[in-house]
């Protein structure tokens, strides 16, 4: 049993999501250490799978490099609404074959099998092809009562055979996938990895993308990889990477960070607040009148404390990053001010534009 004091527990967190001051050389670096990147359109400054890697490679990322990754190099491949580390592939598509779709998705599958092979012989014949390529041919429609698809059935199709490991997404024109069936997609000599196999190897990579994290988090499933460990002050019982744990003697100092709203360091919130004392709240489906800090608000990590939000938007036709407030949640001294403001000044050069305050 390993027994930790909190700040040992926190920079464990922060290093485990290359959030130190020493920075990663590339993108493949990145999501090989955090497995996978979400992928959101939601992008007041950039778009999340942008915007995660610029974090922790800073100036030296383009947005280009995450398309050549997926497209050209194949290190790095698109499923489920994230982007993936292409070593995972042997145990990811291990689940994907084995996966048992729930009673109603089973039942429109099946309904539809005419449908499915459709799409199939189409990809084969004709792919790569956007959904808006392929003839919708089905004969049930899926229950919508979330409202997020429309009528036509091609987008549901396909993402039931995502997850089956039937189809897979060869890139993106704009913001639409661009789908193939997978022997174009991925290697065709991938190893065979028994299901249970896969589930340990992808418990071992969330730890390893999280360094410490409580055993039962559903955010990040790792049962009992790693070892247990003892947090000071806290009851959870935790599992840490011990590969990370054998590098902490080694101690860089700690930066300035801007993070996305869909970074994964913020995925478990209730892990934010056991560590970091950290309750950080997503105002973007509140009412205006009620939110604090704005609704897409970035949060600000100092060395291994978030000590305020960004507040932010970039406009296009000015050409510049305006920034509505910095709300400090932990007072700023002059020189956790200039870190910060740095960090903002470096993220408009990235973006190309320029830098005033809303009140300038």
């Amino acid at each position: 049993m390993h027994r930790l004091s909190r700040d040992d527990a926190r920079r464990l967190a922060v290093r485990a999501q290359l959030l130190d001051a020493e920075r990663p050389g590339d993108l493949v670096e990145v999501i090989e250490q955090l497995g996978s990147i979400k992928i959101d359109p939601t992008a007041l400054i950039a778009p999340a799978e942008q915007l995660i890697p610029w974090t922790r490679i800073g100036w030296a990322y383009e947005p280009g490099h995450l398309r050549k990754a997926v497209e050209t190099d194949r290190t790095v491949f698109a499923f489920d609404g994230s982007f993936h580390a292409a070593s995972l592939l042997p145990a990811m598509v291990s689940l994907m074959r084995h996966r048992t779709l729930r009673a109603t998705a089973a039942q429109y599958v099946e309904a539809n099998a005419a449908f499915r092979r459709d799409i199939l012989a189409r990809l084969r014949s004709e792919g790569p092809l956007t959904a808006a390529d392929i003839p919708d041919t089905s004969v049930v429609q899926a229950n919508n009562e979330s409202g997020w698809y429309g009528s036509n059935q091609v987008p549901r199709m396909l993402e039931l055979m995502a997850v089956c490991g039937e189809v897979a997404v060869a890139g993106r024109r704009g913001r639409q996938r661009v789908w193939d069936i997978p022997d174009r997609v991925w290697p065709r000599d991938l190893p065979e990895i028994a299901p249970e196999e896969a589930e340990r190897i992808l418990a071992e990579r969330r730890l390893q993308a999280y360094g410490i994290v409580r055993r039962t988090s559903p955010w990040a499933r790792v049962g009992d990889a790693g070892e247990p460990a003892e947090v000071e002050g806290s009851a959870w019982r935790w599992r840490v990477d011990p590969a990370a744990l054998a590098a902490l003697d080694d101690d860089p100092d700690g930066r300035a960070a801007i993070l996305n709203p869909y970074d994964r360091m913020l995925f478990d919130r209730p892990r934010l607040a056991e560590l970091f004392d950290f309750a950080y709240v997503s105002e973007q489906f509140k009412p205006k009148a009620e939110r604090l800090y704005g609704a897409f608000a970035h949060p600000i990590l100092l060395g291994d404390r978030f000590v305020g939000l960004l507040d932010a938007q970039l406009d296009k036709k000015k050409e510049n990053l305006v920034v509505t407030a910095v709300h400090e949640l932990l007072p700023f001294d002059d020189e956790e001010r200039a870190m910060v403001d740095a960090e903002i000044r470096e993220l408009a050069d990235w973006l190309g534009v320029g830098w005033p305050r809303a009140a300038e």
